[in-house]
Parts: C-alpha cells; sequence; structure tokens
C-alpha cells in the first residue's frame, strides 16, 4: 500500500483538483479507495433518532475517492509524486519519493533476508 492514513496527497481530479494538499483520513479496500479531508463531500438525509443526529436532517459526509486520483505530497518537493520502496541496509523497508529520493518513513521491521552483507 502506497498510500496511507495520515499521509498527506494532491487531488488529481474532480472539483477539488490542484488546490492545497489534504490529509487522508481512511483508506479502504486494501488501497484501492481513500476518504480524503475535505473532498468529494455529500448530503446524507437522516430520519429522527440517528446516533448522529439525534434530531435528524442533514450531514455532510465525505465520501471515498479512487486513489489513482490522487498523488503523495512530498514536503521536500513541495508537489505531488510517486511513491516507490527500497531497503535500508538493515534490511528495513521504507517508502522513498521518486522525484527527489526523499526518505518517507519505514513500512515494517527490518528482516534479515534484504540486510546488506
Amino acid at each position: 500500500m502506497r498510500i496511507k492514513a495520515g499521509d498527506e496527497v494532491v487531488v488529481l481530479s474532480g472539483d477539488d483538483a490542484g488546490k492545497e494538499p489534504r490529509k487522508v483520513v481512511k483508506v479502504l479496500d486494501g488501497g484501492k479507495r481513500l476518504v480524503v479531508e475535505g473532498v468529494n463531500r455529500v448530503w446524507k438525509h437522516v430520519k429522527r433518532g440517528h446516533p448522529k443526529s439525534p434530531q435528524g436532517g442533514r450531514l455532510s459526509l465525505e465520501m471515498p475517492i479512487d486513489a489513482s486520483n490522487v498523488l503523495y505530497y512530498c514536503t521536500a518537493c513541495g508537489k505531488g509524486v510517486r511513491v516507490g520502496f527500497k531497503y535500508r541496509a538493515d534490511g528495513t523497508k521504507y517508502r522513498h519519493c521518486r522525484k527527489c529520493q526523499a526518505d518517507l518513513g519505514a513500512i515494517g521491521v527490518a528482516r534479515a533476508k534484504y540486510a546488506k552483507k
């Protein structure tokens, strides 16, 4: 999974395309769909007694968008970039920016299989 919850992304298509980076709230379907803060907002009409709105009315919700419509926002580059994977000398897998090669953080624990000898 290339994009995780909490990452900042740039939206490429739709009404919110090209604006400032937004935060990923939730990742669904194994990384295929994302809920992004302030993007793809819809109104849901609810009856009285709903847990989120006991009086009923209209709720403004953020719906998922496809992961292909966003790019990871690299703070070093200052723009949306693709994400790649590499292994450190100790065998830890990490994400990196494909444009400037900046380290974007570790993904898992060190594995001896990928450690450089």
